[in-house]
Order: structure tokens, then sequence, then C-alpha cells
């Protein structure tokens, strides 16, 4: 499979946080990437979405990138910072679902890359 760029933008609300999760499985089914590894991406892109979220962007405009190794996922972050144990939480769970966990305050993005087992 070539590298695909698939890119979703969603209110930054709780209410779309359905859509995000779904997008995310449906691209790891794409990748043929197992049940277990969907289920992780399912929830790391719940937890970065949270994240994302927080920080209060106008949009939440995220960014899916596909290879045959696995998905990155990349969401924006806003202006505010809110260090709460919820979002301590998210931070610990998208580190431990995923296989890199990054929050880069220069380019105000989160990036999550889960790779196929």
């Amino acid at each position: 499979m070539k590298t695909s760029h698939v890119e979703l933008s969603v209110p930054a609300e709780a209410a779309f946080a359905r859509t995000v999760r779904m997008m995310a499985a449906n691209l790891a089914v794409c990748l043929d990437m197992n049940v277990d590894d969907v289920e992780e991406v399912r929830m790391a892109a719940e937890e970065g979405f949270v994240l994302s979220c927080a920080s209060k962007p106008a949009v939440c405009a995220i960014a899916f990138d596909l290879s045959d190794d696995g998905i990155a996922m990349e969401f924006p972050l806003g202006d505010t910072h809110d260090d709460s144990a919820e979002l301590e939480l998210a931070r610990l769970l998208a580190s431990a679902l995923c296989d890199e966990f990054a929050v880069d305050e220069e380019t105000a993005r989160i990036r999550l890359v889960k790779r196929a087992s």
C-alpha cells in the first residue's frame, strides 16, 4: 500500500468523539490491522481528541497518515493548557496505547503513532 493522507475536521466538542473514534478504527481496518490494533487505534484516537478539545482549538482538524507500517494521527492544540488529573490520565492512556506519543508545543500538535503488529 502506498502512503495515504486523510483529514477529518470536526468541531472541538465532545459530541464528535464518536466520529473521530469510528474514522480512526475504519482507517485501521483499511490497513488490515488485527482486531487488537484496531481497538487500540480507536481508543488512542479518543484520547488524542480529548487532549485536543481540552486545549480549546477553534476546530479539531485531525490528520491521519496511513502506511504499511501503521497509522499516525495528529491533533491540533489550542491556547488553553489544562493539567488536570483527567487529562493526565488521557496522556497516560495515549502513551500506553501507541508506539509514539508526543506533544509538540512549537507546532501546536499532538502526534500519536500506532504500528501494525
